[in-house]
């Protein structure tokens, strides 16, 4: 047998090989991916995605009768299947794995609106699923599964050439998108609101306790990507402005503490003269912390809201301190700027 023939014969064992090697992980992902694309962060029954449980009849009936209304990008999720699916597939090198994190791709490229806004949900348009999301950082948790494809970082070098070229244009479109929604103060930029309008791309509430608000813990996940990006003069002048708004408006004195009471958790606003804290929503026209309640109420002193809502709903957080501190004066460094 000559040489050629050796090498060809391994590389058909090497091959095979590899196709049968599994990762646990990653095949219940590819059971629970919808046939649209993407992945759920319920079934049908309501009950929540949990890759721990062992897959038996009952699950397995569950999994197959959730349909392509749950698909979303709330809660991570479809991008942690994405990335779980890419690591797998750098391990294994299992086919399966990488041609079922390319169609959770195309899904995401589906998804997107023409104006570069991401839903929350897709095709599910009820309710406030169809507006454009930051909320929980689910379109800039898209974007960065699109960034990495288009750019083959973190292992998504793999990915087919025709995906890498679509996802390099959906994320220039995403990056338009976010620009545009800063929120503009007497025509100052400041931050982002947690959705917008789909068409109108004008800041709009969600749930009942998520009022039009600006959101600092999106906000924060929104400038780290844009902080990824080739530096321009629009790239450069959002990020700043949204940097010298978090210094603006940040609450010195106070921390945000929760304890278990009873097995309930319990929030609390306390004074604490070496902790910097920001509310989670501000008033988008006057910058004051505000609150919402079940009742579609808003508040503006934290003890108003009800007792549910204050201890259910993470009010405040240190959001931007390592922002501030650690990552901008890094990007401004590694870009010369203020030099």
């Amino acid at each position: 047998m000559n040489l050629k023939i050796c090498t060809l014969a391994l590389s058909l064992v090497t091959s095979s090989f590899s196709a049968q090697v599994k990762d646990t992980l990653a095949e219940k992902i590819l059971l629970y991916q919808l046939p649209i694309g993407g992945w759920g962060k319920q079934l049908e029954d309501k009950s929540v995605v949990n890759y721990n449980l062992p897959i038996d009849k009952t699950l397995l009936k569950k999994i197959k009768s959730t349909g392509d209304d749950h698909a979303t990008i709330d809660n991570n999720a479809t991008s942690r299947e994405i990335n779980a699916l890419i690591k797998a597939y750098s391990t294994t090198k299992n086919p399966e794995y990488l041609k079922s994190a390319e169609k959770g791709i195309a899904y995401l490229l589906l998804m997107q609106y023409k104006n570069g806004g991401f839903p929350q949900y897709y095709p599910n348009t009820g309710l406030y699923r169809k507006q454009v999301t930051y909320n929980d950082n689910a379109m800039i948790n898209a974007l960065t599964v699109l960034y990495n494809a288009a750019e083959g970082k973190n292992d998504f070098d793999v990915i087919d050439l025709k995906l890498k070229e679509k996802s390099k244009v959906a994320v220039q479109k995403g990056i338009e998108c976010i620009l545009k929604t800063q929120v503009l103060q007497k025509g100052n930029p400041t931050i982002w609101a947690d959705q917008y309008n789909e068409i109108t791309l004008q800041p709009d509430k969600a749930r009942a306790f998520e009022p039009i608000s600006l959101a600092t813990g999106e906000s924060v996940g929104i400038v780290r990507f844009l902080m990824l990006q080739p530096l321009n003069p629009t790239i450069e002048k959002s990020i700043n402005a949204a940097l010298e708004w978090f210094k603006q408006n940040k609450i010195e004195g106070y921390s945000y503490n929760v304890s278990k009471v009873d097995g309930k958790a319990v929030r609390t606003l306390a004074e604490d003269k070496n902790s910097v804290i920001w509310a989670r929503f501000y008033d988008i026209n006057t910058n004051k912390p505000l609150f919402g309640d079940r009742d579609g109420s808003v508040k503006y002193n934290y003890y108003d809201v009800s007792e549910e809502r204050r201890n259910g709903y993470s009010w405040y957080g240190d959001f931007a301190e390592k922002l501030i501190a650690k990552e901008y004066p890094k990007w401004q460094e590694k870009n010369k700027i203020g030099k």
